[in-house]
């Protein structure tokens, strides 16, 4: 047993067991009990008979027509669109900027929450926010305009929200895609056979990009068609979003209605498994055109002024989102804010101030779950990885994909069955169940921070080590933890970051019991009082953004007499 574990064979063994049990599992478990509920089987309720019921009901239901429609197009629209917004800037941008720097500039709009930056994009968007107030003088206006700027019909506002956190997402994997790719040879080579920069772009450099981007954009689309918290603070309440419909059927006083929203879930994961074979089917279409057009051998037309324009678009998407956050503490602090000053007349703090537990109580929870799902996260991912060094075997490509599998899932989709479950094991409602389920997400996003700095590592680092008569757990708590700290530290900001921001998942496990800067911030962002609603928000925010920060300061101070193993030098 001890010679295994050194050897990695029973390390890398006992990782794959529990991350198979304990994410691959109930996932597949919880799809398992959702489909039983959405054909009729939900013996709890009393509905032990197969039948198309529930699914008739769900089409009957009002305005479903209207939810489905409206989800294809934002979410559709939404990563079509910041893909293409995403592609521009990567191409103008490159090399005029580093990839630190890059990196920089958009770990903000990364490290926000979904649900913060939707909220903050109300006070930003809606008819007496910022945008108004600033245009009322211009405009002459003297109330705040009637137009639906948020919660639209047609859900622009969601689309531009969505848009908000992606495109900063696609592009810093481009960038990082990029780093494995030779784009300065490409171009130079290009550019002495008369091809100008964009077509070389897209003739060379983006055909060897697609395939290390394929999985981030799958992500894109199926959180984009199945997103909750966005959808309920930005998106149209009647008829909403199909999941947000579903939420609402889930969490209706009639039992009964269970069913049909099992069966629209299935609906919803069935959906994204489509979106995903458009995708394969616009690939192929796409490498045949692509051929097609190369061999033709034409030198082509420029794109630059569409790639400028996209990146244009990309900065007044930026500086909207620096905006919403911004407006979060400033709608924390304001206390007199009359129609139509840009800035409040009078601040205070009294909506800071505590009552009957208030925003302290949501701030434990919101700690204790990032704090335990993070470290459990960190842990498993570091096993993973020590356990591939040790059996100095690469990692497969169905191990890849149980990394990839709970984001790729529709959350909607398997979380009632697994609270169905949890229920008969008596695990929902506490600590442990939101632990669990929050898990399940923030493991793939340490696991793919961590990755790749581990296995840059220098491996002579360890075999100077083991000459030295270092053994396997030796050289790791004494070489490679204290060389990887800062990948690690950002590793375990990224969990924390995507734990806070976790909806339903703590929705459903917590059983309305753990109250989370998350799910009460969504609550209030429906009510009239925005300060407090700035408050739970703000704080939302700053989490994320504390662990980011100490992620750059605890390398900075602890290896300051270290160059190399500061924070942006290569490990």
């Amino acid at each position: 047993m001890k010679a295994a574990f050194a050897d990695g064979r029973g390390l890398r063994a006992g990782v794959l067991v529990t991350v198979a049990l304990g994410l691959v599992l109930p996932i597949a478990a919880g799809l398992w009990q959702t489909a039983r509920a959405g054909a009729g089987m939900l013996p709890a309720i009393g509905a032990t008979d197969l039948s198309f019921g529930p699914v008739l009901d769900l089409i009957a239901l009002p305005g479903f027509v209207s939810a489905l429609r409206l989800t294809l197009v934002t979410g559709l629209l939404s990563s079509v669109l910041s893909l293409l917004l995403a592609i521009g800037v990567c191409v103008v941008m490159h090399g005029r900027i580093s990839q630190r720097a890059s990196g920089r500039l958009l770990t903000p709009f990364l490290a926000a929450p979904h649900a913060a930056m939707a909220i903050g994009l109300v006070f930003l968007l809606s008819p007496s926010g910022w945008i108004a107030r600033a245009f009322a003088p211009l405009m002459g206006w003297d109330r705040p305009p009637l137009w639906a700027s948020v919660n639209d019909p047609g859900g622009v506002a969601l689309i531009l929200g969505l848009m908000v956190k992606e495109v900063p997402f696609l592009l810093l994997v481009m960038l990082s895609a990029l780093s494995q790719i030779p784009v300065r040879q490409h171009l130079a080579a290009g550019r002495s056979l008369g091809y100008g920069r964009s077509i070389v772009w897209i003739k060379v450099i983006m055909p060897q990009l697609w395939p290390l981007m394929r999985l981030p954009v799958m992500v894109v689309l199926a959180y984009s068609l199945s997103v909750v918290d966005m959808a309920l603070i930005l998106g149209p309440s009647h008829p909403p979003t199909l999941a947000v419909l579903l939420l609402r059927l889930f969490t209706a006083p009639d039992i009964g209605l269970l069913l049909p929203a099992s069966a629209g879930a299935l609906l919803q994961a069935m959906l994204v498994a489509a979106a995903f074979a458009l995708l394969w089917v616009l690939e192929r279409a796409g490498r045949a055109i692509g051929c097609w057009w190369v061999r033709r051998g034409g030198r082509g037309s420029s794109v630059e002024p569409g790639l400028w324009v996209a990146t244009g678009l990309a900065v007044l998407l930026f500086a909207a989102g620096a905006l919403a956050m911004m407006s979060l503490l400033v709608w924390s602090l304001a206390w007199r804010w009359p129609w139509p000053g840009v800035w409040p007349e009078s601040w205070s703090l009294r909506a800071w101030s505590i009552q009957g537990g208030g925003w302290a109580a949501a701030l434990g929870n919101t700690l204790i779950l990032a704090m335990a799902t993070t470290a459990l996260s960190l842990t498993l991912a570091i096993a993973w990885l020590e356990g591939e060094d040790r059996a100095r075997r690469g990692r497969a490509g169905w191990a890849e994909a149980l990394i990839y599998l709970p984001l790729l899932v529709p959350q909607i989709g398997f979380l009632f069955g697994l609270n169905v479950l949890f229920l008969r094991l008596g695990l929902t409602g506490g600590y442990l169940a939101v632990i669990w389920a929050q898990a399940l997400f923030v493991f793939p996003y340490v696991m793919i921070a961590l990755s790749d700095p581990w296995r840059a590592l220098d491996p002579r680092l360890g075999r100077a080590a083991g000459a030295l008569g270092a053994g396997p757990w030796r050289r790791l708590f004494t070489i490679k933890l204290p060389v990887l700290l800062t990948p690690i530290l950002t590793a375990a900001a990224i969990g924390i970051a995507v734990s806070v921001a976790q909806y339903l998942p703590t929705l459903f496990m917590g059983a309305g019991r753990i109250a989370t800067l998350t799910t009460e911030a969504v609550t209030l962002s429906s009510s009239s009082d925005r300060r407090v609603t700035g408050v739970y928000a703000t704080l939302q925010t700053a989490l994320p953004f504390a662990a980011y920060g100490a992620a750059f300061l605890i390398p900075a101070l602890l290896h300051r007499n270290r160059r190399t193993l500061l924070p942006g030098h290569a490990t």
